[in-house]
């Protein structure tokens, strides 16, 4: 687990922990980092405004202001059920793992009952893999950390002439399109926004630099059917033709 996303699961830990909160050595153990580690990611948390605090004495533990403690998210079977199937018709593309990972911890906090009425209603729900490829996993493991930190790729691509050059780009979306899913980067060879077919990116490792982000309206616009992966349903996503690599 890497410290940003250990961040984020202490701070959930500390909220489901309420008012009985949780000692150094028992976050340690959950987290299976040193008190020193602790002691430094609460002080992180606190520089970043989380409502964390430290109760002094024998049993001294670290607690959250009532106000940023929340409910548990529960989820009815058939909930379940949709996000499962969603995650299976997504097999083998962007993210996939990381859906699959988030599907078992909802299933895993579900009550008994609950999970066996999922597991009942996800058997009566079928899916067809079409076989199409959408690159390795480790160029889309590759792809996905780029994208989410912000770092330049450096990929090893093959074009539609079977043509391979080395390219650095600056990624900016992941868009699917006639059915392949597509990178779509500010690549540094050609000096222009490029699409990267992910089944034709031979290798790609992100590296320490930073990403240039662009604003959308740089990289094109978008069909009129198009839509980001979000809640709010606002946004562009991407061009409508892909541009020549």
């Amino acid at each position: 687990m890497n410290r940003i996303d250990r961040l984020y699961a202490m701070r959930e830990e500390l909220r489901r922990a309420g008012h009985t909160g949780r000692t150094a050595e028992q976050l340690a153990a959950v987290f299976e980092v040193s008190l020193r580690t602790v002691k430094r990611d609460i002080s992180t948390l606190q520089q970043a405004g989380f409502p964390v605090w430290a109760r002094l004495g024998r049993s001294g533990r670290y607690l959250v202001d009532e106000s940023a403690t929340l409910p548990p998210v529960t989820f009815t079977p058939t909930e379940a059920a949709a996000l499962a199937a969603a995650v299976e018709a997504h097999r083998g593309q962007p993210f996939d793992g990381h859906g699959r990972a988030a599907l078992t911890k909802i299933l895993n906090v579900m009550e008994p009952p609950a999970r066996d009425r999922t597991a009942r209603l996800t058997r009566r729900i079928w899916t067809n893999e079409d076989g199409t490829p959408h690159g390795s996993k480790r160029v889309r493991t590759a792809v996905e950390s780029a994208l989410e930190q912000r770092r330049v790729l450096a990929l090893r691509y093959r074009d539609a002439n079977s043509e391979v050059t080395s390219r650095r780009v600056d990624p900016q979306l992941l868009a699917y399109t006639d059915g392949h899913w597509y990178l779509i980067a500010h690549c540094r060879l050609r000096q222009g926004v490029r699409w990267f077919r992910l089944d034709r990116i031979e290798h790609a490792s992100a590296t320490a630099e930073l990403a240039v982000d662009l604003l959308l309206e740089e990289i094109g616009q978008p069909p009129q059917t198009a839509r980001p992966v979000t809640s709010s349903g606002a946004g562009d996503v991407c061009d409508a033709t892909p541009h020549p690599n």
